[in-house]
């Protein structure tokens, strides 16, 4: 499976975009956190596979002030579905808990665990991001789904710390092993946060059942992350 890392990132028109050490001791992509998660569906959609060896160290992203982190709850499938629903992931919150429903549910003994809000002070779901699995023949796959946050509450870092989340409950749940996602160009912005977190675009292979449009989708990629290497 062949993986390709990103480069430095420069300044491109009016967003300040900056190269700084990472976690790893190379460069990372670093915006100045204006950026939104919502989908941008003028761009044309392609599938997109990313993963995190193992053996990185841990990204350390707090939660804001402000902010708690609170794991999945009997009923709040509504929560989730809206929250997915207002970045554009589903057309309705009725169709998002329905797709949760069908997904998720069977294993409701996994989900407090593996689901995770972020709640405001008041006590709002305002984010998201579930630790899950995917199997890819007879391989467990541990994969970050549907990292999401309410377009109100973007800008302020809960993005990075949900992934940070993530990424620590999947090294407690699953031990420390390649991670995937599968994200799609539409979701560049939040492309920009995995990077930040180890992960690299895989070019030929892919994991569970979803395609992987790499030579697609990076031609599209490098014209709003200009970074990308060539």
């Amino acid at each position: 499976m062949r993986t390709v890392a990103a480069g430095p990132w420069v300044r491109k028109g009016s967003r300040v975009i900056k190269v700084c050490s990472g976690f790893d001791g190379g460069d990372r992509f670093v915006d100045d956190e204006r950026g939104q998660l919502v989908l941008d569906k003028t761009l044309p959609y392609y599938n997109v596979i990313m993963k995190r060896r193992p053996g990185l160290p841990m990204v350390a992203w707090p939660l804001p002030v402000g902010f708690s982190w609170a794991g999945f709850a009997p009923g709040q499938a509504i929560d989730w579905g809206y929250i997915e629903a207002s970045v554009g992931e589903f057309a309705t919150t009725k169709e998002a808990v329905e797709y949760f429903q069908r997904t998720y549910l069977p294993k409701v003994e996994e989900l407090p665990g593996r689901v995770v809000f972020v709640r405001t002070e008041n006590g709002e779901a305002v984010g998201t991001v579930t630790s899950w699995w995917n199997d890819t023949g007879t391989r467990r796959d541990p994969s970050l789904h549907w990292l999401a946050v309410v377009p109100e509450y973007q800008g302020l870092g809960l993005g990075k710390a949900l992934v940070s989340e993530c990424l620590r409950r999947l090294a407690l749940l699953e031990g420390d092993r390649d991670v995937f996602l599968h994200t799609q160009t539409w979701s560049y912005r939040a492309i920009a946060i995995y990077l930040n977190a180890g992960f690299e675009f895989v070019e030929d292979e892919s994991f569970g059942n979803y395609p992987n449009d790499y030579e697609l989708a990076i031609s599209v990629l490098r014209k709003v992350l200009p970074g990308l290497g060539r």
